[in-house]
Protein backbone atom coordinates (compact mmCIF):
# COMPACT_ATOMS: atom_id res chain seq x y z
CA UNK A 1 0.00 0.00 0.00
CA UNK A 2 1.30 3.36 -0.96
CA UNK A 3 -0.12 6.82 0.32
CA UNK A 4 0.66 10.43 -0.76
CA UNK A 5 -0.96 14.00 0.36
CA UNK A 6 -2.17 16.96 -1.66
CA UNK A 7 -2.01 20.40 -0.90
CA UNK A 8 -4.69 22.34 -3.14
CA UNK A 9 -4.65 25.80 -3.37
CA UNK A 10 -7.27 28.63 -5.12
CA UNK A 11 -7.47 31.84 -3.66
CA UNK A 12 -9.40 34.96 -4.89
CA UNK A 13 -6.31 36.92 -5.46
CA UNK A 14 -5.42 33.41 -8.07
CA UNK A 15 -7.39 35.75 -10.97
CA UNK A 16 -6.25 37.30 -13.90
CA UNK A 17 -8.42 39.19 -16.73
CA UNK A 18 -6.99 39.23 -20.03
CA UNK A 19 -8.25 39.17 -23.77
CA UNK A 20 -7.32 36.15 -26.13
CA UNK A 21 -9.31 34.33 -29.29
CA UNK A 22 -8.38 31.00 -30.41
CA UNK A 23 -8.99 28.92 -33.63
CA UNK A 24 -11.02 25.78 -34.30
CA UNK A 25 -9.91 23.46 -37.02
CA UNK A 26 -8.04 24.94 -39.78
CA UNK A 27 -9.68 27.69 -40.67
CA UNK A 28 -11.91 29.16 -38.03
CA UNK A 29 -10.78 31.90 -35.44
CA UNK A 30 -12.82 33.15 -33.02
CA UNK A 31 -13.29 36.86 -32.40
CA UNK A 32 -10.77 38.91 -29.77
CA UNK A 33 -12.68 38.20 -26.51
CA UNK A 34 -11.61 38.36 -22.31
CA UNK A 35 -12.08 36.35 -19.90
CA UNK A 36 -11.63 36.76 -15.69
CA UNK A 37 -9.57 33.64 -15.49
CA UNK A 38 -9.23 31.86 -12.25
CA UNK A 39 -6.55 29.62 -11.15
CA UNK A 40 -6.28 26.62 -9.12
CA UNK A 41 -3.42 24.43 -8.30
CA UNK A 42 -2.51 20.72 -6.72
CA UNK A 43 0.81 19.65 -5.30
CA UNK A 44 0.80 16.06 -5.03
CA UNK A 45 3.79 14.39 -2.87
CA UNK A 46 4.94 12.74 0.14
CA UNK A 47 5.49 14.55 3.87
CA UNK A 48 8.81 16.07 4.01
CA UNK A 49 10.51 16.81 7.26
CA UNK A 50 8.44 19.25 8.52
CA UNK A 51 5.12 17.19 7.87
CA UNK A 52 4.11 19.29 4.64
CA UNK A 53 3.87 19.09 1.07
CA UNK A 54 4.70 21.89 0.58
CA UNK A 55 4.78 26.06 1.93
CA UNK A 56 1.62 27.42 0.83
CA UNK A 57 3.55 30.87 0.86
CA UNK A 58 5.81 29.66 -1.72
CA UNK A 59 3.28 28.23 -3.84
CA UNK A 60 0.71 31.38 -3.62
CA UNK A 61 3.64 33.88 -4.60
CA UNK A 62 4.85 31.53 -7.47
CA UNK A 63 1.50 31.55 -8.87
CA UNK A 64 0.97 35.37 -8.08
CA UNK A 65 3.75 36.08 -10.29
CA UNK A 66 2.49 34.17 -13.11
CA UNK A 67 -0.83 35.67 -12.90
CA UNK A 68 0.15 39.01 -12.60
CA UNK A 69 2.56 38.93 -15.40
CA UNK A 70 -0.81 37.62 -17.70
CA UNK A 71 -3.36 40.50 -15.69
CA UNK A 72 -4.68 42.57 -18.32
CA UNK A 73 -2.90 41.75 -21.17
CA UNK A 74 -4.01 40.38 -24.76
CA UNK A 75 -2.36 36.50 -24.63
CA UNK A 76 -0.89 35.38 -27.81
CA UNK A 77 0.29 32.26 -28.94
CA UNK A 78 3.86 32.13 -30.79
CA UNK A 79 3.61 28.85 -31.62
CA UNK A 80 0.49 28.11 -33.43
CA UNK A 81 0.42 27.04 -36.89
CA UNK A 82 -1.67 29.33 -38.25
CA UNK A 83 -1.40 32.47 -36.84
CA UNK A 84 1.27 34.60 -37.19
CA UNK A 85 2.68 36.61 -34.51
CA UNK A 86 5.45 39.32 -35.31
CA UNK A 87 6.57 41.60 -31.98
CA UNK A 88 8.03 44.80 -33.35
CA UNK A 89 9.47 47.26 -31.45
CA UNK A 90 6.57 49.74 -30.53
CA UNK A 91 4.00 47.07 -31.35
CA UNK A 92 3.00 43.18 -31.71
CA UNK A 93 1.63 42.08 -35.24
CA UNK A 94 -1.44 39.09 -35.41
CA UNK A 95 -2.55 37.66 -38.30
CA UNK A 96 -4.79 34.57 -39.12
CA UNK A 97 -6.06 33.93 -42.97
CA UNK A 98 -7.42 37.87 -44.17
CA UNK A 99 -7.15 39.02 -40.29
CA UNK A 100 -5.13 41.24 -39.15
CA UNK A 101 -4.40 42.51 -34.95
CA UNK A 102 -2.06 45.48 -34.07
CA UNK A 103 -1.36 45.80 -30.43
CA UNK A 104 1.03 48.18 -28.34
CA UNK A 105 4.00 45.81 -27.46
CA UNK A 106 3.12 46.37 -23.46
CA UNK A 107 -0.54 45.10 -23.76
CA UNK A 108 0.74 41.76 -24.83
CA UNK A 109 1.79 38.30 -23.29
CA UNK A 110 3.81 36.27 -26.19
CA UNK A 111 3.74 32.80 -25.13
CA UNK A 112 5.28 29.60 -26.16
CA UNK A 113 2.20 27.69 -26.57
CA UNK A 114 -0.13 26.63 -29.53
CA UNK A 115 -3.25 27.95 -28.62
CA UNK A 116 -4.60 30.21 -25.96
CA UNK A 117 -6.72 27.64 -24.40
CA UNK A 118 -7.45 26.95 -20.57
CA UNK A 119 -5.68 23.61 -21.18
CA UNK A 120 -2.47 25.71 -22.50
CA UNK A 121 -2.75 28.41 -19.94
CA UNK A 122 -2.77 25.93 -17.27
CA UNK A 123 0.30 23.96 -18.70
CA UNK A 124 1.89 27.35 -19.51
CA UNK A 125 1.88 28.46 -15.62
CA UNK A 126 2.11 24.84 -14.57
CA UNK A 127 5.57 24.42 -16.64
CA UNK A 128 6.31 28.45 -14.94
CA UNK A 129 6.29 27.51 -11.97
CA UNK A 130 7.53 23.93 -11.61
CA UNK A 131 11.34 24.91 -10.83
CA UNK A 132 10.26 26.92 -8.01
CA UNK A 133 8.03 23.97 -6.92
CA UNK A 134 10.52 21.59 -7.23
CA UNK A 135 13.24 24.02 -5.23
CA UNK A 136 10.17 23.21 -2.09
CA UNK A 137 10.16 19.79 -2.65
CA UNK A 138 11.96 16.53 -3.97
CA UNK A 139 9.17 14.41 -3.23
CA UNK A 140 7.04 15.54 -5.56
CA UNK A 141 4.72 12.82 -7.76
CA UNK A 142 2.27 15.39 -8.94
CA UNK A 143 1.66 18.75 -9.98
CA UNK A 144 -1.77 20.41 -11.47
CA UNK A 145 -2.90 23.41 -12.48
CA UNK A 146 -6.18 24.19 -13.35
CA UNK A 147 -7.48 27.48 -15.29
CA UNK A 148 -11.41 28.45 -15.51
CA UNK A 149 -12.02 30.60 -18.04
CA UNK A 150 -16.14 31.05 -17.74
CA UNK A 151 -17.44 30.10 -14.28
CA UNK A 152 -17.02 26.38 -14.26
CA UNK A 153 -15.44 25.57 -17.68
CA UNK A 154 -11.70 24.25 -16.48
CA UNK A 155 -8.85 23.05 -18.39
CA UNK A 156 -6.84 21.46 -16.43
CA UNK A 157 -2.88 20.52 -17.15
CA UNK A 158 -0.86 17.63 -15.10
CA UNK A 159 2.62 16.26 -14.60
CA UNK A 160 3.49 13.33 -13.04
CA UNK A 161 6.74 12.57 -11.76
Amino acid sequence: MSASFTVSLEKEQLIFSAAHFITFGDNICERLHGHNYRVACEVTGALNHQAYVIDFIALRDALQKVVAELDHHVLLPTKHPTIQVTPGEREVEARFADRRWIFPVEDCRLLPIDNTTAERLAEYIAQTILPIVRAQTTLLTELSVAVDENEGQWGRYRLFF
